[in-house]
């Protein structure tokens, strides 16, 4: 939709970026820098230099890659659209929007959006490792005959993978979704991703997270409102069963990736004091823990009329830069926030994998060799992260958004991640939302049921030309 066209609600794209020269110019290196990335990794792949491709086939790896991604795209956009819908009620898209009202109907019965949080959060872990499997070269990998301080900064440092990962996987979708919910989940794609990251939530592996939750919730002297009936003795018992045995994976996790690091076998920089690296560890993986959270916290208010979005000093003034102008900030902040993860989770991932060679007799506690070259691929590092610095925090903001907004920490994370945004790195990703939402055909929310301020405002609905408006927001729904 160009500047000049108006929705059936009289509203402009007032979503739609400006384009500027300089916007133009970041478009353009950004690009091209994606488009490099992608043409290394599918050298990569078709030298047969990473573990699929090299293990299985190249085709196989080219295929894998390209359909995680775009598993990836549907999770990421999904998030967005389910955590904001809700101050919306059903009724006004029921017809409009079958597909989407399917997946509401399910995500927000009962829990079950803390549910699919925690099983989708878990399903990325899956996905990207799964793409990392296929397009991560392995070490020496070669391509192109490129000089070596080119293979380095692109291939060694990861930089490439992170590009096409993020970019593409990630904060394109984002974009669109942040403003085009009702129509990016409006598809069966969507409810088969959100009926597979129930059953993910359903093994129990992250309920550990819930504990934490009930936690934080004390000491908050907050208590977390169930949406459900009260637990029978059979179903009481299955839910702590799996507490259990999820702390015991946790657990588990953290000894290993401690006593490794105590002992030297951590991927950490030599000469970085272990105490140094536990700071860090903590440090940033509380950073993590607040970008997550702040992204719940701001699409569950994204819909909200402004002044039910907080009154304290600081929630004002995040919602005042994050809502201003025409609402690219919340895309924008998106895009920052996902370089900030990835900066942190680039230490992160030096502290807690273990560099251990398998069968020098220098396995962690002893274990087998097996084992040693299980925890050798990280995922144990992976179910920490995603328990302590991903779900525990999202499920938190899910609780109370409000209070991430009263935070002095969000807004200072907000002007960070927008600054990181600014330099244009991942500009590219506003281009390919650009051609992903002409393909995909969407359309901003609010042709379909209007602004926040015309739903609470308006005291009938206006049904003429396919347009439901102003029918008033259900109190459960917000």
């Amino acid at each position: 939709m160009t500047q000049s066209q108006t929705t059936p609600s009289g509203h402009a794209a007032i979503h739609d970026e400006k384009v500027t020269p300089l916007s133009i110019i970041k478009y353009v290196y950004s690009l091209a820098l994606l488009v490099f990335s992608v043409v290394m990794i599918m050298g990569v792949i078709f030298n047969e230099s990473t573990k699929l491709s090299s293990d299985v086939s190249p085709w196989l790896a080219l295929i894998v890659f390209w359909m995680a991604i775009i598993w990836l795209t549907m999770i990421e956009g999904q998030q967005a659209s389910l955590v904001g819908l809700p101050p919306i009620d059903f009724e006004l898209y029921k017809d409009s929007h079958p597909a989407t009202y399917q997946n509401t109907s399910l995500a927000f019965k009962g829990d079950n959006l803390n549910r699919y949080l925690m099983g989708r959060q878990y399903m990325v872990l899956l996905v990207v490792f799964v793409i990392n499997m296929c397009g991560a070269p392995l070490a020496g990998a070669e391509v192109f005959g490129l000089p070596d301080i080119v293979i380095q900064i692109f291939l060694g440092t990861g930089i490439a993978m992170i590009l096409v990962t993020c970019m593409i996987g990630q904060l394109a979708t984002q974009v669109d979704a942040s403003h085009c919910m009702l129509d990016y989940i409006n598809n069966k794609f969507a409810l088969f991703t959100l009926y597979t990251a129930m059953a993910i939530e359903f093994t129990g592996v992250m309920h550990s997270s819930y504990l934490i939750q009930y936690i934080l919730a004390a000491v908050s002297g907050k208590p977390i409102e169930s949406k459900e009936e009260p637990r029978s003795a059979l179903q009481f018992v299955f839910f702590w069963g799996r507490v259990l045995m999820s702390l015991v994976i946790l657990g588990f996790s953290l000894t290993v990736t401690f006593a490794a690091l105590f002992q030297g076998k951590t991927t950490m920089w030599a000469g970085v004091p272990e105490i140094v690296s536990i700071i860090l560890f903590i440090g940033l993986m509380s950073v993590v823990g607040m970008l997550e959270g702040m992204q719940i916290a701001f699409f569950a208010v994204a819909k909200l009329p402004a002044a039910e979005r907080g009154n304290g000093f600081f929630a004002k003034k995040t919602c005042d830069l994050l809502f201003s102008g025409n609402g690219q900030n919340l895309p924008g902040f998106m895009i920052g926030r996902q370089l900030c993860v990835v900066a942190c989770f680039f230490i992160v991932a030096r502290v807690t994998t273990l560099n251990v060679e398998v069968g020098t007799g220098e396995n962690i506690f002893g274990v087998s060799d097996g084992v040693q070259e299980f925890l050798n691929t990280g995922l144990h590092a992976a179910v920490i992260t995603t328990i302590l610095a991903s779900i525990t925090w999202q499920l938190a903001a899910s609780a109370f958004p409000l209070a991430f907004l009263a935070s002095p920490f969000t807004y200072v994370l907000l002007v960070i991640a927008l600054t990181l945004e600014s330099t244009g790195i991942c500009a590219g990703a506003w281009a390919l939302a650009r051609v992903v939402k002409k393909v995909m055909g969407l359309q901003y929310d609010e042709v379909y049921v209007g602004t926040p301020e015309e739903r609470v405002g308006s005291k009938t609905a206006d049904e003429e030309g396919g347009q439901v408006l102003g029918a008033p927001v259900g109190e459960d729904q917000i």
